[in-house]
């Protein structure tokens, strides 16, 4: 069912950037920050749980949130690769969430005037997050990449590393695709992604670079092997104790 692959995309991508994001919960630079990834991460995994009770009311064969989120393997996930991309530094973490954000805010926006009652519902709030997201990454772009030499050249290294993975952002599936008027077209969003990035990376000193070999893959279940090493962490509670309840 179209409906269902596509919703556990969304879900998938707000799960394993979550997951990625929660990691720094102890390492962060700073205690403000050591407050605010985690929160930024709660916010992505509270939209992942509501799109994966969605997504597997929509299938109809019992399985659960957690059943989705913690008993597939790797092949299934279709989430982007840029979600799945490993922290590195303070720099590449913080432009991960801008791109990602800046992405997710338009798309959650259009989703407003969804025909579907639970997209409506859940982008009526994601829509909000995601506004701050953008406002949180994007001041600490602007004051990494305007900053010290090392801090710019650090943040220099971070748009060489992630921007060839953003392009897959814009990409229909074929879930995505047959779902005119339910979800919005992913392509139309490309304006918007622009405006945002560009106008972060003129303060920040930043140039936009050109992508010749784009990174795709993940709508098809075709990742690196970080989403691996990301799951045996992520799944080893629920699948050394199947069932286990608080």
């Amino acid at each position: 069912m179209a409906m269902q692959a596509a919703v556990l995309e969304l879900a998938d991508d707000h799960l394993i950037l979550g997951h990625r994001l929660s990691e720094w919960c102890g390492h962060a630079p700073m205690l403000e920050e050591d407050l605010a990834l985690p929160n930024m991460a709660l916010d992505l995994i509270g939209t992942a749980r509501a799109l994966y009770d969605y997504a597997a009311r929509l299938e109809g064969k019992g399985r659960s949130e957690d059943d989705l989120a913690f008993l597939r393997v790797e092949r299934e996930y279709r989430n982007l690769l840029l979600c799945e991309r490993p922290n590195g530094d303070f720099a590449q973490t913080m432009l991960r969430q801008l791109y990602f954000a800046a992405f997710m805010e338009p798309y959650w926006q259009a989703a407003t005037g969804s025909s579907d009652e639970v997209i409506r519902g859940v982008a009526g709030k994601a829509v909000k997050e995601m506004a701050y997201h953008i406002r949180h990454a994007g001041e600490w772009v602007i004051r990494l990449g305007d900053g010290t030499d090392e801090s710019a050249a650090k943040m220099r290294a971070a748009v060489e590393e992630l921007h060839r993975f953003t392009g897959e952002m814009f990409e229909e599936s074929d879930a995505s695709a047959a779902l005119e008027g339910m979800l919005p077209r992913r392509a139309d969003l490309r304006a918007a992604w622009d405006r945002v990035i560009g106008m972060v990376f003129s303060e920040a000193l930043l140039e936009v670079p050109e992508v010749r070999f784009p990174q795709t893959g993940g709508r098809q279940g075709l990742h690196g092997e970080q989403l691996g090493h990301l799951l045996a962490e992520m799944q080893y509670l629920q699948r050394a104790y199947p069932g286990a309840t608080w």
